[in-house]
């Protein structure tokens, strides 16, 4: 498998500059190609080098914006026609050149992200609008909650979510989400699972910073359907990992009569590259089945000798009374790009239906 940014390869450029030229005569295919690869395209990463693709099509647009998204328009479809879409992440630089050119015209660009959306995702060239129009960018995305595109009513959620990974944060989202409940409130029932999926993701955002509102919603939805309850579970999955009293208490987890026992870590020293081995054995001790939610987890020591806590999610299902299960696990201390491992002493704990056990301690070694 190559890098991402490999995408933006030579033959890349010629097949897109010639669906350019077929809708666009005066566009310069050679000269496009050309620009492109000065200076130091080479060393750009895949986010660099769909930045850059954008400044230098742009050179090549029309200067009026509204001609630009017409002749953007032309292009897409040009490409859908010519079955050249290559799974469309190289073409995210359409959505990025409405949020670097056409922040100061609304109509033209919101308009241009609702077709846009539609070939390639736009959630992050959303956000400066969300920022700079905030109610009347959320207005208009409530629009898009309501339309007949999947993509687009994705948009809607998506674009709106209060944390969204990799994009830039919109604090006052985080502070108050209230403008943005009804797009959720719209999509609770969408028959796309693809948008259930963001409106979960937005709920999830949304209970980071107001709890209340999302055990409000959960109980508010709680049984209207089995999607929305799917929904209601996903969006609520940190409130359940942080083992919140009244989620908890939603989903009827209980850890009463609960017995947890023969918990030992079968490596107590772990090499970084290697897995930590632990076992134990849970046992419904109540006259009555129980859902049980396993959960482990590891408290990483830190560059400052702190330890963080970060929960892992084993299974959850029906134990029947006096059903008795062991479990082995395995944690994974492989060197990864998200995480920076240190020697030391670090801890384990078993999670039952919220409440965490004893706690265990191994070493991590060079």
């Amino acid at each position: 498998m190559g890098l991402i940014k490999d995408i933006y390869s030579v033959t890349f450029y010629q097949k897109f500059a010639q669906a350019v030229a077929e809708v666009h005569p005066t566009f310069d295919k050679q000269k496009f190609i050309d620009t492109i690869y000065e200076g130091d395209f080479a060393q750009k990463e895949w986010k660099d080098r769909m930045k850059h693709t954008t400044i230098m099509l742009h050179q090549f647009m029309p200067e009026n914006f509204p001609e630009a998204v017409t002749l953007i328009d032309k292009i897409i479809n040009n490409l859908k026609k010519n079955k050249f879409t290559d799974g469309n992440l190289a073409f995210i630089f359409f959505a990025d050149y409405i949020g670097m050119y056409g922040l100061n015209d609304f109509k033209t660009s919101t308009k241009a992200f609702v077709s846009i959306t539609q070939f390639i995702s736009c959630e992050f060239a959303v956000r400066p609008f969300i920022l700079k129009y905030q109610e009347k960018m959320i207005e208009e995305m409530k629009k898009w909650s309501l339309h007949d595109n999947h993509h687009v009513r994705r948009l809607s959620s998506e674009g709106s979510r209060s944390r969204l990974p990799w994009a830039m944060a919109i604090p006052f989202l985080k502070k108050d989400p209230a403008s943005i409940l009804p797009i959720l409130e719209n999509l609770k029932n969408d028959p796309s699972e693809y948008v259930r999926r963001s409106v979960a993701n937005s709920l999830n955002d949304i209970a980071k910073d107001n709890p209340e509102i999302v055990l409000k919603i959960a109980n508010s939805w709680k049984g209207h359907s089995k999607e929305t309850d799917g929904i209601i579970k996903h969006g609520c999955r940190t409130l359940l990992k942080q083992g919140h009293p009244e989620i908890l208490s939603h989903y009827g987890l209980e850890s009463t009569n609960i017995e947890l026992s023969s918990f030992a870590i079968k490596t107590p020293v772990v090499k970084i590259g290697d897995y930590l081995q632990f076992q134990f054995h849970i046992n419904n001790k109540n006259e009555e089945p129980k859902t049980i939610r396993l959960e482990y987890a590891v408290h990483y020591k830190k560059a400052k000798g702190h330890l963080a806590k970060k929960v892992f999610k084993i299974s959850e299902k029906v134990y029947q009374p006096d059903q008795l299960i062991k479990v082995d696990r395995n944690q994974s201390f492989k060197i990864i790009t998200t995480r920076v491992f240190h020697t030391g002493i670090h801890q384990l704990s078993i999670i039952i239906n919220g409440t965490e056990s004893e706690v265990l301690e191994f070493e991590l070694i060079n």
